[in-house]
């Protein structure tokens, strides 16, 4: 492990997240809000602390960076990242504990969209703009970003991409990694504008626009106002929110594809005819279960079934309505969406739906081996052959996906959090979705639970965002060796 390379890499984040922060610092000035000395105190320190990591550790050209190195760099550079996004929280005073700064920095980059803030509209503008920002930058990554913008990661990237997208097989559009991340960002800019362009023509102003974009593309919920989206009562604006939903969670590479002129490229991909037929049987069902017991109209149970259910799936957490008050089954659906999550190559979260369909595939072909055990067969997913090592390490991910949960979720039982709560909690915690059910559902937030349930759920947040083995490679003592 090159701990010079490791550690410069993360100053030269840490630099890069410090920039960012001009973009909130002007609207705290023109807004003339109270958290401009907030903002402007985290930039300096976050460009002093980014500047001082770098030239200190800087040393000779890095020709390749090795996987463990990669790792390494991402899951440290992620801490780091949720250390510096909390300074703006505590320098103005929005929170007084920093476990709460941290966990709403955290829940922002991961894109989970907990939140422990109980008065959302009273909080400063800037910091809102900070708190939505946050999301958007850990929506297509940070080491992405930083990718696309500073040449010198450019060197082995490949390792830091594989590291943190989100998903089994990395698309890599070009050659050069570099290349790769600045088409994935102009994709993610170009939806970006087009999303707060539609919204503002729905009534919404700049920034409010604009958070809410922030927390669409990136799937990640954040709102600036206490009631979500429902806030606005608008039709018009579920909609638009609701097809972004959408887009955000079909994997960006295909978007790239069909801006290029070839939309029957998504068609043809399994995963996004997998992930559109569950998510029209999941909106057709809730929608029948809402209609009459809950909505006297079909338009509106289809606009509310519609627009929870691409919440939950996509791990964006939005909520225009309070779901808790639906029937079982409705419920049990926006459950089940937690765990299975969007397409791999989105910015969305949970499992993903290509793991669902190798591993439904893999049972299949085991049920039919049991029935003519001679059969030779192969594992195939759009036609193509999936490697034995993919498969394998997409079972390891499921074993240790639903071990963390169970374990995670004993944890929190065992602080005195209930039994609904705790579960709920840590699915969407892990899933990085936000809300979940009983004490942490789409009416209520996460500030009443103990200050080590937030720091359980943080890196439970991590562990979704990062793939699980990025994070939890770090408590492998053989990691640590030479």
């Amino acid at each position: 492990m090159r701990w010079r390379y490791v550690l410069r890499s993360i100053g030269a984040l840490i630099f890069c997240l410090g920039v960012t922060l001009l973009l909130p610092m002007a609207f705290a000035a023109a807004y003339r809000d109270n958290s401009l000395p907030a903002l402007v105190k985290t930039f300096m320190i976050a460009l002093a602390s980014g500047t001082g990591l770098y030239v200190i550790f800087r040393s000779g050209h890095v020709s390749v960076v090795t996987h463990r190195e990669g790792m390494a760099i991402v899951a440290l550079g992620w801490i780091g990242a949720g250390v510096v996004g909390a300074l703006p929280f505590l320098f103005s005073d929005t929170f007084n504990s920093f476990v709460d700064a941290f966990f709403e920095s955290v829940s922002g980059f991961t894109t989970t969209g907990a939140s422990v803030l109980t008065d959302i509209e009273r909080v400063p503008r800037g910091i809102l703009m900070w708190r939505s920002l946050t999301h958007w930058l850990g929506g297509m990554g940070i080491i992405v970003l930083s990718l696309a913008i500073l040449p010198f990661l450019g060197v082995g990237g490949m390792q830091l991409y594989k590291a943190e997208v989100p998903g089994p097989i990395p698309d890599k559009l070009r050659p050069r990694m570099r290349d790769t991340a600045l088409i994935l960002w102009r994709v993610y800019f170009l939806f970006t504008l087009a999303e707060t362009i539609l919204l503002m023509f729905g009534g919404l102003d700049f920034f409010d626009a604009l958070c809410h974009t922030f927390g669409t593309m990136a799937t990640g919920g954040f709102s600036t106002k206490n009631a979500s989206v429902g806030h606005y009562g608008s039709a018009y604006v579920d909609v638009v929110i609701t097809v972004f939903m959408l887009i955000a969670g079909i994997n960006f590479a295909l978007h790239y594809l069909a801006l290029l002129g070839n939309p029957s490229a998504m068609w043809r991909d399994a995963e996004f005819r997998f992930f559109i037929g569950v998510v029209l049987v999941f909106i057709l069902v809730s929608a029948l279960c809402v209609y009459r017991s809950v909505y006297g109209s079909a338009i509106d149970a289809l606009r509310y079934a519609a627009f929870h259910v691409l919440s939950i799936i996509t791990t964006t957490g939005y909520a225009t309505a309070n779901y808790e008050q639906w029937p079982p089954l409705p419920q049990a659906i926006l459950l089940f969406c937690m765990f299975l999550g969007a397409c791999a190559g989105s910015t969305g979260g949970g499992m993903k739906c290509m793991r669902i369909m190798v591993l439904l595939k893999h049972v299949y072909l085991e049920l039919m081996h049991l029935i003519h055990p001679r059969s030779v067969r192969h594992l195939k997913l759009g036609g193509r052959l999936v490697p034995d090592d993919i498969a394998k390490s997409i079972w390891s991910f499921f074993i240790l996906y639903l071990g963390l949960f169970i374990l995670s979720s004993f944890l929190l039982a065992a602080m005195g959090v209930d039994v609904v709560t705790s579960f709920s909690a840590v699915a969407a915690s892990i899933g990085n979705i936000g809300p979940g059910l009983g004490e942490v559902g789409p009416a209520d937030n996460y500030a009443h639970l103990p200050d080590a349930a937030k720091l359980l759920l943080s890196l439970c947040m991590l562990l979704g965002r990062l793939e699980i083995y990025t994070v939890i490679v770090l408590f492998v003592p053989e990691f640590w060796r030479r």
